[in-house]
């Protein structure tokens, strides 16, 4: 099972009042482990980037100036996504803004249902209690003293421990022991394969009684037309 745990920053709230992305962040995973792969693209927005939103993610226009747009990255993004479902908090933001770019180039649109929102996930689980990506870090005793600006990438690796948690994740990574072995292959990418040791027990033989084996005839004596007899005749 792939999936793609995904962040984005942008330059507002609304593709549609002409705000769009400047940075994707992707972490790959397989079977609900790390593949070591990750896409990380920062993007020219074509326009300014308001000083609001720079005191969230400290990207500034002057930096994107020499990026490049979003044209030029989306077969790359695409191809790295794929069919892949997305692991997203707070999806209904992220989608808004990636459906919006990627249909200018053709594209069809993610549907929402290929879509886990991490955001729902914990609030279904912890009702009540805040479920921003800083306290779920906070519960499940992630390190995120590194997160003093929001940034896609590192968002997105946060995001991957919180989502392993919220599926379980700990247990997962205990059930790998000291075997757990990684291998590339034919195309470069990583995959996990997961070597369980099996301790050799003898077949043990259970002899059944004279006792057993009359009730046995005696039980089959009562049967009427059992299978087995018609395929003998047969």
């Amino acid at each position: 099972m792939r999936e793609i745990v995904l962040d984005t920053e942008t330059t507002g709230f609304d593709p549609a009042d002409g705000d769009r992305i400047i940075e994707i962040g992707c972490i790959e995973l397989v079977n609900q482990i790390p593949s070591g792969r990750t896409y990380h693209q920062y993007i020219n927005p074509e326009r300014d980037v308001p000083e609001d939103a720079v005191e969230i993610h400290g990207i500034t226009s002057e930096y994107l100036q020499d990026k490049p747009v979003f044209g030029e990255i989306v077969g790359e993004f695409m191809d790295f996504i794929k069919d892949a479902k997305l692991v997203i908090h707070n999806a209904a933001f992220d989608i808004k803004f990636i459906n919006f770019e990627i249909e200018l180039f053709g594209f069809k649109p993610i549907n929402m249902l290929s879509v886990e929102d991490t955001l729902i996930r914990a609030r279904r689980m912890f009702p009540g209690s805040p479920a921003n990506l800083d306290a779920l870090c906070r519960r499940f005793q992630i390190d995120n003293t590194g997160r003093t600006l929001h940034g896609a990438l590192l968002d997105a690796e946060l995001l991957a421990e919180v989502y392993l948690e919220l599926m379980g994740g700990r247990q997962h990574g205990l059930s790998l022991a000291d075997k757990t072995a990684q291998q590339n292959n034919d195309d470069g990418d990583e995959s996990v394969e997961l070597i369980k040791a099996r301790p050799y027990r003898a077949p043990r033989i259970f002899k059944a009684s004279d006792e057993e084996l009359n009730a046995h005839k005696e039980i089959c004596a009562g049967l009427k037309d059992p299978l087995w007899q018609k395929i003998k005749e047969a």
